[in-house]
């Protein structure tokens, strides 16, 4: 078993209020993710993961060259949660709602508007759509990111199918780079809604998905391969589905790792997103993802 990393030391997380009352003011999430980082309650980075390094190509948009020196951590993080059988209808933000570089997260945007083109055309994807679809959620493939992303029409055509997804503040990467594509956990948390809510943005009657589109996302997110079963499933109870993206910056040598999905706790389904950036490794960063979405459950669920 790896070593479990230490907490990183500089992290900006000053709550936001969207929706419901957040945590108890700034710096709470830091504060309750460093201390279940020391407690031993969140898990470190799994060897699997920090070995399963998102090697994308500079034109798929991951830097993977290495740094010119030893790089500083510059941590930052932000998570926001959604209870999809609570009231509420926006997340609840922890930490500045700031725009972050998506990594692979950005593959199930990439599919949510494959399916919308496939939807207004009256038709199912392909085999060959579905062969590229399938291993691109489930194993990160980037490979077959590329070909879909220049499928849909790369950074025009995703942020078209945002507009009809309720998304406000992502904005596809430049070229071929769709891994710096920028997001936020709320506009993060919307694209969740329109594959795993129902109503508003998310119905096809409005322009969203359409349920079999919905069925066939979740699907994929609910059966990644098991090295990449790390990330927001750490605070699911009985189920979760998820996407992960990770990439190492070249200009700074520092890490990108988010998370993305749906899990269940005590009967409740909750939507989970959260970015970070400027982690010294990856299993670093894998570590405070996971602690700040533990924490943010935990005080979405008020336990």
């Amino acid at each position: 078993m790896p070593n479990r990393p230490r907490p990183p030391q500089h992290v900006e997380i000053p709550a936001r209020h969207r929706g419901r009352r957040a945590f108890a003011g700034a710096g709470a999430l830091l504060a309750l993710t460093t201390a279940l980082l020391a407690g031993g309650t969140a898990h470190a980075a799994p060897a699997s993961a920090a070995a399963a390094v998102d090697r994308t190509t500079e034109r798929s948009g991951a830097d993977t060259r290495p740094p010119a020196a030893e790089p500083r951590d510059r941590t930052r993080v932000t998570a926001a949660v959604l209870d999809l059988d609570g009231p509420g209808r926006e997340p609840t933000v922890y930490g500045d709602d700031v725009t972050y570089d998506t990594a692979s997260i950005i593959k199930v945007d990439i599919l949510a508007t494959l399916l919308l083109r496939a939807q207004d055309a009256g038709r199912h994807l392909t085999a060959k759509e579905r062969a590229h679809a399938e291993p691109m959620i489930r194993r990160s493939d980037n490979a077959a990111a590329n070909a879909l992303w220049r499928e849909i029409g790369r950074a025009p055509g995703l942020e078209a199918a945002n507009k009809r997804l309720g998304l406000t503040e992502t904005r596809g990467g430049s070229g071929t780079r769709w891994g710096l594509t920028r997001t936020t956990a709320s506009d993060q948390i919307r694209l969740l809604r329109a594959v795993f809510g129902t109503g508003g943005t998310s119905d096809a009657g409005t322009g969203g998905l359409n349920q079999e589109s919905r069925t066939y996302v979740r699907t994929l997110m609910a059966d990644v391969a098991s090295e990449q079963a790390w990330g927001v499933s750490a605070a699911a109870g009985s189920g979760w589905a998820l996407k992960n993206g990770w990439l190492q910056r070249s200009t700074s040598g520092l890490w990108d790792v988010n998370s993305v999905g749906r899990i269940v706790v005590d009967g409740h389904r909750y939507l989970v997103a959260v970015l970070s950036d400027g982690s010294t490794s990856m299993e670093n960063g894998v570590a405070l993802v996971e602690g700040a979405a533990r924490a943010a459950l935990t005080s979405a669920s008020g336990q």
